[in-house]
C-alpha cells in the first residue's frame, strides 16, 4: 500500500470461528479499529452468526475460498469453483489465496473479479514453534508504512493472540500508525 502513509492494514485469515472471532472482534472495538476478515466459506456456512457480526462491526470481508484451498494442489477449474461457492455466501470483491499461493491462471481469472490482496508481514501467530511475544516482535521488526498485517483467528492462534493482538495493537498505536481497510 502507500508507503508515504504512516498506514498498515490488521487482516485476520481463515475464521469465522467461535474460540477465536468474538475476540478478535471485541479487541478490534475496545481500540476502535476496522480490520478484514479474509474468511473460509465453511466456516461462514457452520457459524453464520459470527459472520454477521463481524458485517454489523463495520469490518471489511474477504474471500479465502470454501475449504481453504491450496492453488498447486487444485486444477484451475476446482479452484475457481471452490472460490465462487465461498463467494455466494460472502459477496466481496477481495480475494487472498491460502497459503498466499496460486497458479498463473488462477491468479488470471480471479483476478478479473476480484482485488486479490496479500501481505507483506505474516506474524506467524499460527506456528507452535513462536511464543506471543515472538508474534509482538515480528509486528515491530517488520512493520513498515501501508504494511498489509496478517493474523489468523483460528485455534492455533488464538492463545497466543490473546496477548500478541492488543500488544500490537497498542505499540502500533504507539508509533503513529493509523489503521486503515480496503476499499
Amino acid at each position: 500500500m502507500d508507503k508515504n502513509v504512516k498506514a498498515v492494514y490488521l487482516t485476520f485469515d481463515d475464521g469465522p470461528i467461535p474460540e477465536a472471532t468474538p475476540f478478535i472482534l471485541k479487541t478490534l472495538a475496545d481500540f476502535n479499529i476496522k480490520a478484514t476478515f479474509f474468511m473460509v466459506g465453511d466456516n461462514v456456512r457452520k457459524h453464520p452468526e459470527l459472520f454477521k457480526q463481524v458485517v454489523e462491526a463495520g469490518h471489511r470481508i474477504g474471500n479465502h475460498t470454501f475449504n481453504h484451498y491450496g492453488g498447486f494442489k487444485h486444477t484451475v477449474r476446482g479452484y475457481m469453483a471452490n472460490a465462487e461457492k465461498a463467494d455466494l455466501l460472502l459477496h466481496t470483491n477481495l480475494f487472498r489465496p491460502p497459503h498466499g499461493a496460486m497458479r498463473l491462471p488462477q491468479y488470471y481469472w480471479l483476478g478479473r473479479k476480484y482485488r486479490i490482496v496479500m501481505w507483506d508481514l505474516v506474524t506467524r501467530d499460527y506456528s507452535k514453534w513462536m511464543t506471543a511475544a515472538d508474534v509482538v516482535n515480528n509486528v515491530k521488526r517488520y512493520v513498515r508504512n501501508g504494511s498489509i498485517i496478517t493474523f489468523h483467528d483460528s485455534l492455533k492462534s488464538i492463545e497466543k493472540l490473546k496477548t500478541a493482538l492488543p500488544e500490537s495493537i497498542k505499540w502500533l498505536k504507539e508509533q503513529g500508525y493509523e489503521f486503515k481497510v480496503f476499499e
